[in-house]
């Protein structure tokens, strides 16, 4: 079960952002392309430590659609195509949290393979 259950998701597709508010009043904007960087499936994160693939060129994604999953999370469809990634409500709250950690982690990764976000 999760400590954190969310009250409202909203999709700002026209920014590219998803808002999410949770039961104990923490709400969280994340851009899309930082949902699809830090995505919880096996094509992003591989399966086990070391097993990850950098992600690039994700500037411009956007999400299409959310799917719920069961009570625990929800599935956003990626107008990439992307669509295997399940985010559970402790994941994207603890994302939360810790998004300009996460942030600061990806565009150091992006530099140190030689890439660089087109804004």
């Amino acid at each position: 079960m999760s400590k954190h259950m969310p009250t409202e998701i909203k999709l700002h597709q026209k920014s590219r952002q998803l808002e999410i508010r949770f039961d104990d009043g923490a709400r969280f904007t994340f851009s899309c392309e930082f949902l699809r960087v830090y995505s919880p499936s096996a094509e992003v994160r591989g399966h086990g430590p070391g097993q990850e693939t950098l992600q690039v060129g994700k500037e411009e994604v956007n999400i299409v659609q959310i799917e719920p999953v069961g009570n625990y999370g929800i599935k956003p469809i990626f107008d990439d195509g992307h669509d295997t990634g399940i985010y559970d409500w402790d994941t994207l709250y603890d994302m939360g949290l810790r998004q300009q950690e996460l942030w600061q982690a990806y565009l150091d990764k992006l530099a140190q393979a030689g890439h660089t976000r087109q804004d």
